[in-house]
């Protein structure tokens, strides 16, 4: 072998030295990098904007459950960093997730506060040692699925029982066809049932139509003297028919800004109430005034009352605090709940005083409008008048 061979045998196995101690090089480099990676604590980069950015809470923590990272919103679960991670549902949803390297979710309870939530919380690995937990309030949209199937539930229990009771007394009709006297029994029982059912009908379409999302479609001044005479006039024979007479008092010429019909029917439910839940003889207020920029019309009777257990739930729709008396009055069980939903899709409240025996008092609370179809109203010296506003009573 000549001198060139040599020289170039030896050029090749000196690349091949070169290239391995390099290999050896990058190999060694990409261990340490590995073994940082799955022993470091450090956060990615960009991983606290991120947080910052975020609606829902969300943390990061390391394989001691120690939070490194947190969104400034998971402060309300008393989610904070250098803090442990203290829920033990929390901390099964973490282990899931390093376990299956995929990531996991469960809905669980928290407390915000001293409240507790409803919420989903999602554990997701970001790196071998750090985990990502992000927790999204659901309590509303739970509470608001839970009212969706209990109005279901609900309305097709109550249309049960007239839709029963129609099938009923139709056959009771076709039984008794040679009996004329059973015949017209069985009819007039007939005509209350449709009558019920269309009620019920009517007072659902009502309610769902204040509970959505759609605005109002007639607003304008409205003169809160005629929705309290509409509402009086409305009724008035159920009025005479139980002996109750209702008496408008307090101030008048003023003004709210919403649409009359809704506004009628809101007070005009509260006084079917009145009127079905007061003795024979009695006698049912409506008053007005105005008080700090806001008009209150109370309608108060001297009625059976309202246990205070069921003061919190009466406009809840289909409840009711007497359910044998509402049954044989005719009610739905939903003229509350459209009281609220009519105030409150008008910027305003209903406020409920009643004490078992004594009565109660109902007082829808609106904003005053300086309307250009009011009459400016003249000082007068006060008259005694047969009829005096109710006023709201806040103590027994």
């Amino acid at each position: 072998m000549d001198s060139t061979q040599l020289e170039l045998l030896a050029l090749v196995v000196g690349l091949l030295v070169g290239a391995g101690a390099v290999g050896l090089v990058v190999y060694a480099v990409q261990a340490r990098e590995r073994t940082r990676l799955v022993t470091s604590t450090d956060l990615p980069e960009g991983t606290a904007s991120v947080l910052q950015g975020m609606d829902d809470a969300a943390v990061v923590v390391d394989p001691s459950m120690l939070i490194l990272a947190a969104s400034a919103t998971a402060e309300v679960f008393s989610l904070t960093v250098n803090d442990s991670l203290d829920s033990d549902r929390l901390r099964l949803l973490v282990r899931n997730a390093r376990q299956t390297g995929v990531p996991a979710t469960e809905s669980m309870t928290l407390k915000r506060g001293v409240e507790p939530r409803v919420v989903a919380a999602r554990a997701s690995v970001i790196t071998p040692r750090l985990t990502l937990i992000v927790i999204r309030d659901i309590t509303e949209r739970e509470r608001v699925e839970q009212m969706r199937r209990d109005f279901v539930s609900n309305t097709s229990h109550e249309l049960k029982t007239p839709v029963g009771a129609v099938t009923l007394l139709a056959e009771a009709i076709e039984s008794a066809a040679d009996d004329p006297d059973q015949v017209r029994h069985f009819v007039r029982r007939l005509s209350a049932e449709a009558a019920r059912l269309g009620q019920l009908t009517s007072r659902i379409m009502n309610l769902s139509r204040l509970q959505s999302a759609d605005e109002i479609a007639e607003m304008r001044d409205v003169s809160v003297d005629e929705v309290i005479r509409s509402a009086i006039d409305s009724q008035a024979i159920a009025a005479e028919s139980a002996e109750i007479t209702v008496a408008r008092g307090g101030e008048k010429g003023l003004f709210v800004r919403g649409d009359p019909q809704i506004l009628t029917e809101a007070v005009s439910n509260l006084l079917a109430n009145a009127i079905a839940y007061s003795p024979a003889g009695a006698q049912v207020g409506v008053g007005v005034r105005e008080a700090g920029g806001a008009v209150e019309i109370a309608v108060a009777d001297h009625g059976i009352g309202i246990p205070e257990d069921d003061q919190q739930r009466v406009f809840e729709r289909f409840y009711r605090a007497d359910q044998a008396r509402s049954r044989r009055t005719g009610g739905t069980g939903l003229g509350l709940a459209i009281v609220k939903h009519a105030v409150q899709r008008h910027g305003g409240s209903v406020e409920l005083w009643s004490r078992p025996g004594r009565g109660s008092t109902f007082t829808i609370r609106l904003p005053l409008v300086a309307s250009d179809l009011a009459v400016p109203r003249k000082q007068k010296k006060p008259k005694k008048t047969g009829a005096k506003a109710p006023s709201r009573r806040n103590t027994p």
